[in-house]
């Protein structure tokens, strides 16, 4: 993509240094270093002198913006003219200085003498996309963006193309936070240009202010669908914008109308479902792939929305708003649904899930045990799988009361993918069994060994629990609190959230002393955002970050705080302090480069 839109400054240092390489070091490299500081610095006066010598030189026409800025911050009218006009002589074909004499002009107040100066370099223009381009640039350059956008119209009109400089102009339209325009050429474009919608819908994520400008880009998407019914990217940005207002239901409306209305197969609304899942509309995404399942058998998203259907039903009634009722209903779709396939490679998935089930909200851990082992005896899975499996009948037995068994099958699993993921992934689960049972020296030796591990988050787990161990086993009045901790967190290992909550609760009563307060905010967070309590979950890691700023967990709170504000509380200026705030303070931490990626997503970087 052609990039046009530069900040004055940075093309003029560009410019600058582009210079001093070329003109064979005319000018002491040190004081012309020194002229930019001072400009940048605001030190207009210095800047002046420096700059005025170096400018004697025709071959340092490059820091003419640097001295022509100079001249206009000092207010020094007749000397700025003198330069432009004397440069204009020495470079008549070169449009950027009769803009400068333009500006200079307007800077002084004669509207008119500039507007008659830019008309006529307007009027001009050739039939030459090159040169249309470089008189917008020229414009940008002394901050006429209205007249930037004026040339590029001009040139879509002289070339007989209204898709060209679409790329420039959205930019300027960016940069000036011109919503109408911005909205408009998107929508002129989206249609021949269909990959630019990820792009449209992160520049209108950033501009737009609140629901209004929501409304009133629904309402000309609606016109352009009216014009073109087919067209299928109109009705992605409109899902986008409904989706934007939490109008999940509208989206799928408009989705399964478009399918309707163009007879497809379902692939558009088959692939926007997964937008619903991400922002937590599970009801709607259920919706939407009842109504697939209606297309019969012999589509080819029966199969994979109904597997979808279950994993969003699962998502729905595993994240603390089910009852039993609702749990049982959805085993026995499970149920069904391998009574139909069978039990293979294929329906692994559902083995999985119906044995999570069983274990974790239904008090069936004997079923879910008997489940997976008879899946291991599956034939044509790869060691991996089999491994991953092993993982979970390795929970499993701790929920059957048979930690011996759950820590030979993770040692297993730890030897047999030495230095891998997963063999990673089982030790670490081997560390926190030895936790749970109170054996942390063991626990912490385990940990001391996965610090090194190429996987950065079981690394960062690894030593945010060593480091948990080794701060509060120091007396015998920490380890008992250190054990009671253990316990709260076996009781969430369980899925007991009720009594994980009141054990954390009761440590402080027991003992005051404990050095675990931002251990337990932390426990007490995630317990919160698993049972769709953002609100509260947000309460928790504030109180990490704000009162343990040298903690274990602070790092962690920051980077979840973003997270939440961005994906769930849809408060993006809260996102952003938060993954700066990561960055600057703690640059080390192992979210430091995905806090920067988001930070910088959200500012609008890159767009």
């Amino acid at each position: 993509m052609t990039r046009l839109i530069v900040f004055a400054f940075f093309l003029l240092s560009f410019s600058v240094k582009a210079q001093i390489s070329r003109n064979n070091q005319s000018f002491n490299n040190d004081e012309t270093a020194l002229a930019i500081q001072y400009y940048r610095d605001g030190d207009y006066e210095k800047a002046a002198v420096l700059l005025e010598k170096i400018l004697v030189n025709p071959n340092n026409q490059g820091y003419f913006d640097v001295y022509f800025n100079t001249l206009i911050k000092l207010n020094r009218y007749e000397v700025a003219e003198k330069l432009v006009k004397k440069i204009l002589k020495q470079n008549p074909g070169d449009d950027a200085y009769p803009i400068a004499l333009g500006k200079l002009y307007q800077e002084k107040g004669d509207v008119g003498a500039a507007n008659k100066i830019f008309n006529e370099i307007i009027a001009k223009l050739p039939k030459d996309e090159f040169k249309i381009r470089n008189l917008a640039n020229n414009f940008y350059r002394f901050e006429n963006y209205d007249l930037a956008v004026q040339t590029f119209k001009q040139g879509r009109k002289l070339l007989g193309d209204d898709q060209l400089f679409a790329p420039e102009l959205l930019n300027i339209y960016r940069f000036k936070k011109d919503k109408p325009m911005l909205m408009q050429e998107y929508l002129d474009i989206l249609k021949s240009i269909p990959q630019l919608l990820p792009q449209a819908e992160s520049t209108l994520a950033m501009i737009f202010e609140d629901k209004n400008d929501y409304q009133v880009f629904q309402t000309a998407i609606l016109r352009k669908i009216q014009k073109e019914p087919d067209a299928e990217v109109y009705i992605k940005l409109l899902t986008w914008n409904y989706i934007q207002q939490q109008e999940f239901d509208m989206a799928l409306r408009q989705l399964i109308a478009f399918d309707k209305r163009t007879k497809a197969d379902g692939a558009t609304l088959f692939n926007a479902v997964y937008t619903f899942v991400d922002n937590g509309a599970y009801e709607t995404a259920i919706k939407a792939y009842e109504y697939l399942l209606t297309k019969g058998k012999e589509s080819q998203y029966y199969l994979p929305a109904k597997i979808e259907m279950l994993s969003t039903k699962y998502n729905l009634q595993t994240s603390g708003k089910y009852t039993a009722a609702e749990l049982a209903a959805l085993a026995k779709d499970y149920q069904v649904l391998l009574e139909e396939n069978g039990k293979n490679r294929n329906t692994l998935f559902a083995i999985k899930k119906l044995a999570n089930l069983q274990a974790y909200y239904l008090n069936q851990p004997g079923n879910a045990e008997k489940s997976l082992e008879e899946a291991l005896q599956l034939p044509g899975m790869n060691s991996t799988e089999i491994g991953q499996l092993k993982l979970d009948l390795g929970d499993v037995y701790i929920l059957t009361n048979q930690p011996w068994e759950a820590f030979l099958v993770y040692e297993q699993v730890s030897k047999q993918f030495e230095g891998q993921p997963i063999g990673n992934e089982a030790r670490f689960r081997s560390a926190k069994l030895s936790f749970y049972q109170g054996n942390f020296e063991y626990s912490n030796s385990q940990c001391q060994v996965l610090k090194a591990a190429t996987s950065q988050l079981i690394a960062n787990d690894a030593l945010n629990l060593s480091l948990l161990i080794s701060d509060n086993i120091q007396t015998p009045i920490d380890s008992n609190a250190l054990k009671m901790y253990a316990d709260a967190e076996m009781l969430l290992f369980r899925n007991l959230p009720v009594q994980a909550v009141k054990k954390l609760d009761s440590i402080a009563i027991a003992y005051p002393q404990n050095g675990l307060a931002d251990a337990i905010l932390m426990s007490k967070a995630k317990i919160f955002i698993k049972s769709g309590d953002f609100i509260k979950a947000t309460e928790m890691l504030k109180k990490v970050a704000d009162g343990f700023k040298d903690g274990i967990w602070t790092d962690d709170a920051l980077f979840t705080l973003g997270d939440l504000y961005e994906k769930k509380l849809n408060d993006m200026e809260q996102a952003k302090h938060y993954f700066q705030k990561l960055v600057t303070d703690y640059p080390g931490s192992m979210f430091s480069a995905e806090a920067r990626k988001r930070f910088r997503n959200l500012r609008g970087d890159g767009v």
